[in-house]
């Protein structure tokens, strides 16, 4: 029954890849742009300076003398002989998104409740996929106004749709 409910679920899921991390030029906020492999479709998500840096570190394969805390995560997840599969933002509530890591542990799924930016920071360092629910993504992209301080929809969707290369270097952290 699980197999058949998790199927059901990543028909409804759309995988994404970080398209850039960057800072929001009005806001000076991190954001993590997220990019649908399968279309053109992008979904921003604004996170803290920590978990931009978390992300940072690994999208650039930096090492650190120390694990950090997702370097910990990813450890502890391993040892304990489990594996994360997938990591699914699977919820927009409040303007504020919310993840689930998908870990497998012997025949055993167990699903944790997780910050999208902790997600994303683990799935880049378990090389595991991360997907965004359909209704996340749709909502999303229709809804990317960002802080209440910050560009209005339209603004903030020409200028994330109109980024290449050399932009997100620009405003690389």
């Amino acid at each position: 029954m699980e197999e058949v409910n998790l199927q059901k679920r990543e028909a409804m899921d759309v995988e994404v890849r970080i398209r850039g991390l960057m800072m929001d030029p009005a806001t000076n906020m991190p954001i993590v742009v997220l990019k649908d492999v399968a279309s053109e479709t992008v979904m921003p998500i604004w996170v803290g300076i920590f978990e931009a840096n978390a992300i940072a570190i690994e999208i650039e394969k930096l090492a650190a003398p120390r694990p950090m805390t997702h370097d910990l995560t990813r450890n502890l997840i391993r040892h304990l002989n489990a594996e994360l599969e997938r990591v699914v933002i699977n919820e927009l509530k409040d303007d504020t998104f919310l993840a689930v890591l998908w870990l497998r542990q012997g025949n055993e799924a167990v699903t944790i409740d997780a910050r999208p930016s902790d997600a994303i920071a683990l799935a880049l360092r378990a090389d595991c996929p991360i997907y965004v629910s359909e209704q996340v993504m749709q909502t999303a992209k229709l809804n990317t106004s960002g802080p209440p301080e910050g560009p209005t929809a339209e603004q903030l969707r020409g200028w994330l749709e109109g980024l290449n290369d050399e932009d997100l270097g620009r405003y690389k952290m």
